[in-house]
């Protein structure tokens, strides 16, 4: 005698399976999760340590560790900016800015921003809006949060760009001298897909 299923009994087996299936994928895309934060800014703010010594701002103006998690496959190098979109000049400050780092790097030092020797290997600072202004000095290309006094706490965005190019202003045909808007403009929109995924996190400080 041969048995043969019933088709509730197929389907209930297929939407089981289904289930698991998409449990499964749901797990492992959260697990996968590319990801940036930072250990030195509790509760994302800026501790003094962090803070510009220049402008009116009395702090050390060291950069702050942060840590990365699960690089997507295919990246060739790591690129960090940091941009204060409430600044009151109509495009935003721009703070931070490393490029070309290895993609096997997991985070940057508390103070990598101060020296250039410590950078990943083939890492190098970009432009800063704080260019020629001095404040930053011979401290690296780090410049740390100074809002205006009396403004509500503004914001830092910290962003982590995973590319498939392993020098980002070769592929966007830019100078490596050019501005963290130019490299912006690069890496959202001109290297098209090889922008393979970025991470973020914001941070607040106010005066």
């Amino acid at each position: 005698m041969n048995y043969k299923p019933s088709s509730m009994v197929i389907a209930l087996s297929a939407a089981t399976f289904a289930l698991f299936a998409s449990s499964a994928n749901d797990a492992q895309a959260q697990a996968a999760a590319f990801t940036l934060s930072s250990p030195d800014l509790p509760g994302n703010v800026f501790p003094g340590k962090f803070i510009l010594n220049g402008f009116g701002c009395t702090g050390a103006n060291t950069s702050p560790a942060l840590v990365w998690s699960n690089v997507p496959a295919g990246t060739k190098s790591l690129a960090l900016q940091v941009h204060d979109p409430d600044a009151p000049t109509g495009s935003g400050f721009w703070h931070w800015a490393v490029y070309d780092m290895p993609p096997a790097t997991a985070g940057l030092a508390q103070g990598a921003g101060n020296a250039p020797g410590s950078l990943p290997p083939g890492a190098y600072g970009g432009n800063t809006d704080f260019v020629d202004t001095g404040a930053t000095g011979g401290n690296g290309n780090y410049g740390g949060p100074c809002p205006p006094q009396g403004d509500q706490p503004h914001r830092y965005v910290f962003t982590l760009y995973a590319l498939a190019v392993d020098k980002v202003a070769a592929a966007g045909g830019i100078p490596k001298t050019g501005t963290a808007a130019l490299y912006s403009f690069v890496i959202n929109k001109g290297v098209g897909p090889a922008l393979l995924g970025k991470a973020s996190f914001t941070a607040t400080f106010g005066r």
